[in-house]
């Protein structure tokens, strides 16, 4: 998947509006609302939030964002890939990117909220494959059942080839 078109996007755009509606809709059918945090559109407006997505040939196959918790920690926001795509790679080229990013910004822990259900199971060995491994909750996070948290350490990924 390298040279993929990765690049920040607007949230606010129609079909990027769509893609986040799915992910929420998704979200909220797996988890209670009370701890279901996918964010609305406005809320990837954040200051301390890039939102980037991935296009090809005009279709926009996956989203994701990266919030900025202080420092030296930042957290993966509303990574999703479309129904369509899923099975070719692109969620793992934006994984990779949005760690890139956080590299980039001399970020040192990159950390996750997701799902425990089935439904999330995907998401879950995507990240475990990444090198992500279950931490306790984060920022402002409360552990409920319906949550798993997970967190890299990003020079541990780096010496371990990542």
């Amino acid at each position: 998947m390298t040279g993929e078109p990765i690049a920040v996007d607007d949230p606010g755009k129609p079909d990027v509006r769509a893609l986040l509606e799915r992910h929420r809709a998704f979200a909220l059918g797996q988890t209670s609302p009370e701890h279901s945090f996918a964010l609305e559109a406005d809320a990837l407006l954040d200051p301390a939030i890039i939102f980037f997505s991935f296009r090809r040939g005009g279709s926009l196959l996956a989203i994701g964002a990266i919030k900025f918790l202080g420092p030296d920690h930042a957290e993966l926001k509303s990574m999703h890939t479309a129904e369509a795509a899923r099975g070719l790679g692109i969620g793992r080229a934006m994984l990779t990117h949005l760690l890139g990013v956080a590299r980039t910004c001399g970020v040192r822990w990159v950390s996750l909220e997701t799902g425990t259900t089935a439904a999330f199971a995907p998401a879950r060995m995507l990240y475990q494959s990444a090198g992500f491994t279950s931490c306790g909750p984060f920022a402002d996070y409360q552990p409920g059942e319906d949550n798993l948290f997970m967190t890299l350490e990003l020079d541990a990924a780096q010496r371990a080839g990542s």
